[in-house]
């Protein structure tokens, strides 16, 4: 759930779990501190990636909130369980287009569906695609409990005072056996062109009759989960980060009132705090990766972000992260159930 749903139906984007972007990750490589990471994950099915959609991985490394660089991934008409990805870099101002413009770096490499990843090298540039062991843990039944106790879905009350100081968790991780298709760029962090912050962001592009629409989006963790509604998260996928404050401040300062009592004065100072707004994940390669700083396998974001909707009132889960993750490249664990 971090954002393995979207909005209050809990859905995929247009009920295609291929399209459903999950997580987006940024951290210094582990064997070499001189090189960052990026993942972005995909489909909770881990199955084939669709082939008429782009996805990207786009970075601002000036802090203007415009794309400087972006990675655009492009998979093949699966045949007979198999399929390909395209990888395209682009920078400057081709890499503010949501078409796969730029440098081709990689060429029908094969998506892994499998235990044994396929890692590709085009220069400094390593990259994976494929089923991997999803690191997202959560306690859904908690959740539900947190929000659900009427039996109707609103992320906007939480039960805190129903449960009469109970704690809403069951102690369970509800993403156990969980895979996703991971889609793994390592590169030295000099290529970023930056001594500073990025901003790191994913979106999942549909063709359609013609037509390019913008489908799910990726920045910080639970955003896309908790802060939209069932009749914003269209229009909210569909956005770009430099608009986020003018067109969504209002509504996740109502939505903060609800959930943590807070005015509006203490709530657009969280956000600025948090760097809520815009939707993109804020990394330092020069410090060590925790959300918010970037975002690790480790980080319990959930906790995290409950938290901070609740001004602090809701307790931890008590959730410990999967230990079936990497220390090499591509950093996420085998797929469950895949030979």
């Amino acid at each position: 759930m971090s954002n393995h749903f979207t909005g209050l139906s809990l859905g995929p984007p247009l009920g295609d779990q291929r399209l459903d972007l999950c997580d987006l990750y940024a951290f210094q490589s582990p064997t070499d501190g001189s090189r960052t990471v990026l993942i972005l994950n995909a489909n909770v099915a881990a199955d084939a990636l669709h082939p008429d959609a782009i996805y990207r991985l786009a970075i601002d490394t000036d802090g203007d909130l415009i794309n400087d660089i972006a990675f655009s991934f492009v998979f093949s008409v699966p045949v007979e369980g198999k399929q390909t990805v395209n990888v395209f870099l682009a920078r400057g101002e081709q890499s503010r287009s949501p078409e796969p413009v730029g440098e081709q770096i990689f060429t029908d490499v094969p998506v892994a569906f499998g235990a044994q990843p396929n890692i590709v090298t085009a220069g400094d540039i390593t990259f994976a695609a494929g089923a991997r062991s999803d690191a997202f843990f959560f306690d859904y039944d908690g959740i539900k409990n947190l929000f659900d106790i009427t039996g109707k879905r609103n992320f906007t009350a939480p039960h805190l005072a129903e449960l009469g100081g109970k704690s809403p968790w069951t102690g369970q991780d509800s993403n156990t056996e969980a895979n996703v298709c991971s889609m793994a760029i390592e590169l030295p962090t000099n290529v970023l062109s930056t001594t500073g912050q990025i901003r790191i962001w994913g979106r999942c592009s549909l063709r359609e009759s013609g037509s390019l629409n913008h489908v799910d989006r990726a920045g910080h963790p639970s955003v896309g989960s908790f802060f939209n509604t069932d009749d914003t998260k269209l229009e909210y996928n569909a956005s770009e980060p430099p608009n986020d404050w003018e067109r969504w401040l209002d509504q996740f300062v109502h939505l903060m009132g609800h959930t943590g009592d807070y005015n509006r004065e203490e709530a657009v100072a969280a956000i600025e705090k948090e760097g809520l707004l815009p939707d993109m994940l804020t990394f330092d390669p020069a410090k060590p990766a925790a959300y918010p700083n970037g975002r690790v396998f480790t980080d319990d974001v959930i906790d995290y972000r409950l938290a901070f909707l609740t001004k602090g009132e809701c307790p931890p889960s008590g959730l410990s992260p999967h230990t079936d993750t990497l220390s090499e490249f591509p950093y996420l664990g085998p797929p469950h159930g895949r030979g």
